[in-house]
Order: structure tokens, then C-alpha cells, then sequence
């Protein structure tokens, strides 16, 4: 089930030029994905998008910071950091911040997909 709200709406919008990215609800939130790769976050209407070690650094040098919320009496952080406001009216400018997210989605993938070789090629063993 789609989860719609006027502003995953224009996300969504500015978005079109990646391809077919589709949303899902998700945690309280929704979900951005494309080609069925998560790299996107929308949580009270607020845009967060993927990090690793290789685009961490473009949302930290701008005083970004990753989604975090409180479980259980302490914080809980994810991988995804709120885009510059201003991305959020320009899809060219949002279109580039998101590509480098997919990316790190993709890079995420590729490493889970390498650990589950791995550990099946132990259990042969």
C-alpha cells in the first residue's frame, strides 16, 4: 500500500528524472526506492536520503544529520541524512543529491550480497 501525502508527492515529482522511483510506507514513514533499492526516507515530511563513507562527507560539510529518533531510552540513528532544504525545490539539484544516494544503496547491496557468499562458502567448508 502507497502511502501519499502532499509532499511525498512533489518528492516523488522532482524525482521522475531518475526513472521509476516508487514509494512505500514504511516505520511511521515512507520509503523511496528504485529498482527495488531503498535510498530514501520521508518522516514527518522531512526528505532523508542514504549515506555511506563515500557521499557521508557532502551531507556532514553542510551541518546535515542523519535521521535519528529515541527507543527504548536511547538514540537510534540511521544511514539517512536530511537533504539541503533547497533541494527540496529543484529537481535537478535533488535528482543529483538522490543519485549519490542510490549509489551508497547500491554499494550497500553489493556488500550484504558479498557477506552471504562468503558466510554460505564457510558452511561448506
Amino acid at each position: 500500500m502507497e502511502t501519499q501525502n502532499e509532499f511525498v508527492s512533489h518528492i516523488l515529482e522532482l524525482l521522475k528524472p531518475l526513472g521509476p522511483v516508487s514509494s512505500k510506507a514504511m516505520f511511521g514513514g515512507v520509503g523511496f526506492y528504485l529498482n527495488d533499492l531503498m535510498f530514501g526516507l520521508v518522516i514527518e515530511d522531512t526528505f532523508y536520503l542514504k549515506a555511506d563513507e563515500m557521499n557521508r562527507p557532502d551531507f556532514e560539510s553542510r551541518g546535515l544529520k542523519p535521521y535519528s529518533s529515541y527507543r527504548q531510552g536511547s538514540v537510534f540513528s540511521l544511514p539517512y541524512y536530511q537533504v539541503p532544504l533547497a533541494a527540496t525545490d529543484n529537481s535537478e539539484t535533488l535528482c543529483r543529491w538522490a543519485e549519490k544516494a542510490y549509489n551508497a544503496s547500491v554499494r550497500s547491496a553489493q556488500t550484504k550480497d558479498k557477506k552471504k557468499r562468503d558466510r554460505r562458502a564457510s558452511e561448506r567448508q
